[in-house]
């Protein structure tokens, strides 16, 4: 009995330095070169989701499964081109399996086969997302999955001192498009994608607030991107930036005009040029927390400007706060 496809997946020509779509005997073109894997996900997303529009089922295989969610659900989400990366990761090992043989036992070997990390939690929690929407749409599934992923890594607790932001904003002096996104995730702490994808639409300047999620955008649950006040720093910059760019320009931070939306390379080059360790985008995000924890700002304003809960705030950036602990060490 001839094996089953395990679906269309990427393939680095090593003649060409391509990225291709091997797709059973098939192989398409993506145009992406050894170092555009970003964008070679994301093609090959959208290769899954047009590719064919199974018929429902009570026992599907994973790989139609995860080709629904690459066509219906994944291309609304704001994480579309990590959801990309997820299901190709996802259809490697599960392609030639069907949703039936998804249990604590598969996820686990799953999780063991990509290192127990934290990436394998993420392509799990998308094969778990995957499921429901289609034991909702195309379903009802005849049997009920297990599921399991590794448990979540430590919360981060790198921020930047305000030297080191100092020495950032430095090595980033030739890249002017890093330079807004990082002193805009210094004084708003919005989340990188965010930032990278903000268009001037979105910015009032008159009302002095930056609307994080552009009209018609869903956001997750636990990733709420409230509108934000801006500070009277952050706001010159902005008004500064607006005269330079002319009406013409859509993107705040933008290179040439153009969106950045997987700046991977010149962020890592300004890191090290910085002479940092351990600075990820998302650093920016946790400096502005660590600092307003630093500052004494109440957990509930704080939380509020940064749009995540009281909860996660006091858990893990409370112990900045001057006062931490004071009373108690003062009884």
């Amino acid at each position: 009995m001839p094996r089953r496809s395990k679906g269309p997946r990427l393939y680095l020509d090593p003649r060409r330095k391509q990225w291709i779509i091997r797709d059973g005997s098939r192989f398409v073109r993506t145009g992406c070169g050894e170092g555009d894997g970003a964008k070679a996900e994301k093609f090959l997303a959208q290769y899954i989701g047009h590719k064919h529009r199974p018929e429902p089922s009570g026992a599907p295989m994973i790989a139609d499964v995860l080709n629904v969610y690459g066509t219906e659900v994944a291309p609304h989400k704001k994480t579309a081109r990590n959801m990309g990366y997820n299901i190709s990761n996802l259809l490697r090992w599960w392609g030639d399996k069907s949703a039936a043989e998804i249990s604590t036992k598969t996820c686990r070997a799953y999780a063991e086969s990509r290192g127990m990390n934290s990436g394998s939690g993420a392509d799990l929690k998308v094969l778990r997302a995957a499921v429901i929407h289609w034991h909702k749409e195309y379903g009802p599934l005849t049997f009920l999955p297990t599921f399991w992923r590794p448990a979540d890594p430590p919360p981060r607790e790198r921020w930047l001192t305000k030297s080191e932001a100092a020495r950032l904003l430095w090595a980033a002096r030739r890249y002017q498009h890093l330079r807004r996104m990082i002193l805009l995730g210094l004084y708003t702490g919005s989340r990188p994608g965010v930032l990278l994808s903000l268009q001037w639409d979105q910015v009032d300047l008159k009302a002095e607030v930056l609307i994080r999620t552009r009209r018609g955008v869903t956001t997750s649950k636990n990733k709420q991107a409230p509108k934000v006040k801006l500070g009277r720093r952050i706001l010159a910059h902005l008004l500064r930036w607006k005269r330079l760019d002319g009406p013409n320009v859509k993107y705040v931070c933008h290179y040439e005009g153009r969106a950045t939306n997987d700046p991977h390379g010149s962020w890592s080059r300004i890191v090290k040029a910085a002479g940092l360790d351990g600075v990820t985008r998302h650093t920016l995000r946790h400096t502005r927390a660590t600092w307003m924890a630093q500052a004494g700002v109440p957990l509930f304003e704080a939380a509020g400007f940064l749009g995540m809960t009281v909860r996660t705030l006091e858990r893990t950036y409370a112990h900045h706060d001057p006062a931490h602990q004071e009373r108690a060490a003062n009884i």
